[in-house]
């Protein structure tokens, strides 16, 4: 095998699918990117056994050929040339040649016969949208996932497609968020349970155009994502989604209406008295016209009030500080509406078209505030 490429384009598509290569395994070929260059196209691949990526690299094929080199070495080497033409030769043994300028590497490649390819998937049920509104809807939602394998269902997210239209839906037991987006045309129904770690990884690699779209492919057991020259296939999360409208109340005493970017400034300060792994909650004290913000730790207090628009009951609430920015931070809108029943029932943020919806538990506190 011979190929040429420019560094650019070799490390974006190393970057890519490095997302799949595994951070421990007993299977040292699942360490590799496979490298095939067999028939017209020059396609990367690797595969953890959950979440597999194939991309297409631009370069020159010299001599066909197929092998499969260690990810991270291959990365680092590539990453650490300099920037000009890059040329990679194997042999029948697989030894592996790279070559740049007067840098000449050679490092031991296998046969690509063992590797895991990319998993058939059907082609028939999809839905698209653009690459803007995709990693949108991932990246206003994907905080609410669980970080820990305690409750499987809570580290992915609900992805429904009904009557044109994509519902997002993601809870870690103490907040939900859920994203709606109205989609181009009339598809199947579908609802899936889609790995956290898969939809963090296609953010990172989606470039956000509007005028680029992802084909979303369902299967039995997979998820299959297509856009510019790259394919990422994941396996799905067995399970029935918790219910999730009927954790979210209609019944509400008390609706404040504030402007979102002071809000989240203000919340921002008063993490400035809460030491890193403390939880310390922020206490939300809402009167006529006016919110109330305290915070008290070992470090210090901090009292701040804001001008709102308040119908309903006065209320003192308490929050993780962290739950309500991770929920600011997501929202577009220039003013934000709380709807509150008392202190102990969850806080609902939302718009009048329910296009997104935050749920936040509160905390107990202190009567010391």
């Amino acid at each position: 095998m011979h190929l040429v490429f420019d560094k650019s384009s070799l490390l974006q598509s190393v970057n890519i699918v490095l997302k799949a290569v595994p951070v421990r395994t007993t299977m040292p070929i699942l360490e590799c990117i496979l490298i095939d260059a067999t028939l017209d196209q020059i396609k990367f691949t690797t595969n953890d056994t959950e979440l597999a990526i194939e991309t297409i690299v631009k370069g020159e094929i010299v001599s066909r050929g197929i092998v499969a080199i260690n990810a991270k070495m291959f990365s680092e080497i590539i990453r650490k040339l300099p920037d000009s033409e890059i040329v990679i030769t194997t042999d029948e043994n697989y030894q592996t040649v790279i070559t740049c300028e007067q840098s000449v590497f050679t490092i031991a490649g296998k046969s690509g016969e063992d590797f895991s390819y990319l998993p058939a998937f059907e082609k028939d049920s999809f839905i698209y949208l653009s690459q803007f509104s995709l990693k949108e809807l991932i990246q206003q939602t994907i905080f609410c996932t669980a970080d820990n394998d305690t409750n499987k269902l809570m580290t992915g997210e609900l992805f429904e497609v009904k009557n044109r239209m994509l519902t997002v839906t993601a809870l870690d037991g103490h907040r939900i968020a859920i994203r709606k987006i109205n989609l181009k045309e009339e598809f199947g129904e579908y609802k899936v349970i889609v790995p956290g770690k898969t939809l963090s990884e296609i953010s990172k690699i989606l470039t956000g155009s509007t005028e680029s779209e992802v084909r979303i492919f369902f299967s039995k057991n997979l998820i299959a994502f297509e856009f510019d020259d790259t394919i990422v296939v994941s396996r799905l999360i067995d399970g029935e989604y918790f219910r999730v409208e009927q954790m979210i109340t209609s019944n509400f005493d008390t609706i404040v209406n504030v402007n979102k970017k002071d809000f989240l400034d203000c919340i921002d300060r008063s993490t400035l008295l809460v030491k890193e792994g403390d939880k310390k909650p922020i206490i939300v004290n809402v009167t006529e016209n006016e919110l109330e913000l305290k915070i008290k730790s070992v470090l210090g207090s901090m009292n701040e009030k804001l001008p709102v628009k308040k119908s309903g009951n006065d209320l003192m609430i308490g929050f993780n500080p962290k739950f309500l920015m991770d929920a600011l931070k997501a929202i577009d809108e220039e003013n934000v509406d709380f709807y509150l029943l008392n202190a102990k029932a969850p806080c609902v943020i939302k718009d009048q078209e329910e296009s997104y919806i935050y749920l936040i538990l509160p905390v107990n506190f202190s009567s010391a505030y």
